[in-house]
């Protein structure tokens, strides 16, 4: 007797479909984020501990600056270089990835998370505490900058001295000044100078007139004729004009070598960021050799 089995097909709903390979694993690459930053703050105390064993203040020889930075700098792009490898090759050995670009990526994206943490980390907290420094600093340099008489009520407020006193009490220092040069005490006559001034620094009419008032107090105060007052005034103006000139140089040079190395320092930034980067591929790309099949 001859059986006939006719083959069937499941049913739609007793399908199973395989699941696919995952080819990221996010659990791999926090263990390898974790561990990155594990190494970098153990080797960064480290740099600390032995930073510190070189300053001698007592013997004199601390290092200098330049080369102490230079050398911390280098201990950084190291410690950099060994903590993304470490953290690149943790994430690809645990994922267990047997593809040499999915290695890479773990590496690379390793190397992404931390560099955002970092960043974070410094954005938060000791970037709130620098922002609040410099914060501070501009409002002092912005109420330097609009002159004594925008400063001066600052001051009273910080004291807690009533600004209108204040100025009642200016007044009150200069109102006992006699409008003669000649009847003027040697303190009211800086008094005057100093108050005109201002308006001999920003020139015009203004500074003509205060020139004229002040060539008049030191021809009074030093008994001499007023062609010799004004040959005085002329060279302390031309001195104060030079001195000026050369102050505003200073800050213009400073303000150039400033910005000169802090566009050194961003691109030794970048070249360190993609050293490490390098890194962190570089050690992901290895564990996925050894786990060749």
């Amino acid at each position: 007797m001859t059986t006939n089995v006719t083959p069937g097909v499941l049913p739609v709903d007793d399908a199973r479909y395989g699941k696919g390979v995952t080819r990221l694993s996010w659990g791999a690459i926090f263990a390898g984020v974790v561990l990155a930053v594990a190494v970098q703050l153990v080797l960064g105390i480290l740099g600390t501990g032995i930073g510190l064993t070189m300053v001698d203040p007592v013997e004199g020889t601390t290092p200098g600056a330049a080369g102490f930075g230079i050398g911390a700098g280098i201990y950084w792009l190291i410690t950099t270089v060994i903590a993304l490898g470490a953290g690149g090759y943790a994430a690809a050995r645990v994922a267990g990835v047997h593809d040499r670009f999915d290695g890479l990526v773990h590496g690379l994206v390793v190397w992404g998370v931390t560099l955002i943490l970092t960043m974070y980390l410094l954005t938060s907290a000791v970037g709130g505490i620098i922002g609040g420094a410099f914060r501070t600093v501009g409002s002092v340099a912005s109420a330097a900058g609009t002159g004594i008489g925008a400063a001066a009520p600052k001051v009273a407020d910080v004291a807690g001295v009533d600004t209108g006193d204040v100025r009642e009490e200016a007044a009150a220092y200069l109102s006992d000044a006699p409008s003669d040069p000649a009847r003027m005490t040697p303190e009211q006559a800086q008094k005057e100078i100093a108050k005109e001034l201002p308006a001999l620094a920003r020139g015009g009419q203004d500074g003509v007139q205060a020139e004229r008032r002040i060539v008049d107090i030191v021809a009074a105060q030093r008994q001499i004729s007023r062609p010799e007052a004004q040959a005085q005034v002329t060279r302390a103006k031309a001195q104060f004009v030079k001195t000026k000139n050369e102050t505003i140089d200073t800050a213009k040079s400073a303000t150039d070598t400033a910005a000169g190395a802090a566009a050194g320092t961003s691109f030794m930034i970048v070249i360190a960021l993609l050293v490490g980067a390098a890194a962190a591929g570089f050690g992901a790309t290895t564990a996925t050799r050894h786990r060749r099949v």
